[in-house]
């Protein structure tokens, strides 16, 4: 017998090694009692019970079966679930695995990236290919604030609009910010106006002057930089081998 204080009173059975443990308070104190030993022979037919038991009927609950079970010595509803869920999380996680796969730009699109900053830029393996080459250079701010202000226009409740629009002033405009992005002087004063009564519009102009900073500064750097170059390599190597 052991006592354990507690301030709950409940009654709880627990699956251990086909044991059940019985919980109860007595004058204030929670009393934890465990039954005798259960021998193998009674072990196995206690398995061989839930094993051999016809199908349960839907919407009725199963009999004798335990709230817990850790051991995985019995065949309990709840030990079915965890498998159930287990199994499906595996399928899922590997059907998105494969999604992704799908989802890879053929040689077409990496070649039509030469011919359009724009189509790159839609391109999820497009912007993180990009974004590789900005980081050697000391300058994924540009793209990372050219991001957020793409989704700030994307949104509708004002409550959020007002949060996303300060958190990118204080993450790329504010002098402070170690992330602070090359904006002149009347784009940053219009922002600062614009601050009072925050909108989903607000950085427009500072994003277009980025846009347009990354597209005839960075990008022909890219086009000749060896990330570029070696995901092409890849992809032409890939078309030639299938």
């Amino acid at each position: 017998m052991y006592q354990l204080h507690f301030f709950l009173s409940f009654r709880f059975l627990l699956c251990n090694q086909c044991q059940f443990v019985n919980f109860s308070l007595v004058k204030g104190v929670l009393c934890v009692q465990k039954p005798r030993s259960v021998s193998g022979v009674e072990m196995r037919k206690r398995q061989a019970a839930h094993i051999e038991a016809p199908p349960q009927v839907p919407g009725q609950p199963r009999p004798n079966t335990c709230c817990l079970c850790w051991c995985g010595c019995c065949k309990c509803l709840w030990s079915e679930d965890r498998m159930e869920r287990s199994e499906f999380q595996t399928c899922t996680k590997m059907d998105s695995i494969e999604a992704a796969e799908e989802q890879h730009p053929s040689l077409d699109e990496v070649l039509s990236w030469s011919r359009s900053f724009e189509m790159m830029l839609r391109s999820l393996e497009g912007r993180e290919i990009f974004r590789e080459f900005l980081r050697s250079e000391y300058s994924e701010d540009n793209l990372l604030f050219w991001l957020a202000c793409d989704e700030l226009k994307k949104e509708t409740d004002p409550s959020v609009v007002d949060e996303k629009a300060r958190i990118i002033y204080e993450d790329y405009v504010s002098i402070l910010s170690p992330k602070e992005v090359s904006l002149d002087s009347r784009v940053r004063e219009g922002i600062n106006q614009s601050l009072a009564e925050p909108s989903s519009l607000m950085y427009e102009e500072a994003q277009l002057q980025i846009y347009t900073l990354m597209h005839r500064d960075s990008f022909p750097r890219f086009l000749n930089s060896t990330v570029y170059r070696d995901l092409l390599a890849n992809k032409r190597r890939t078309c030639l081998d299938t």
